[in-house]
């Protein structure tokens, strides 16, 4: 039988603290600290999943227009 490993929700990379966030933000974040990722059902995950890549696009789409708002500056 594999053992749980318990969750340092201090040293996580940004990627799994992101997922840690969003998990907290839909309420499910209990359910995960007592039993686990493998308990969520396949909506919750989906729900997780894209929030998650969202976020990402939301970011890439922030630094690539800083990028553009800097390169017009500097012209």
């Amino acid at each position: 039988m594999k053992k749980e490993k318990k969750i340092d929700l201090k040293n996580l990379r940004p990627e799994e603290k992101m997922k840690y966030e969003i998990a907290k933000e839909l309420g499910y974040l209990d359910k995960v600290m007592t039993t686990g990722w493998k308990s969520l059902t396949a909506k919750e995950s989906g729900r997780i999943g894209g929030l998650m890549t969202k976020k990402r696009y939301e970011e890439k789409k922030k630094r690539e227009e800083f990028a553009q708002h800097g390169e017009r500056k500097s012209v």
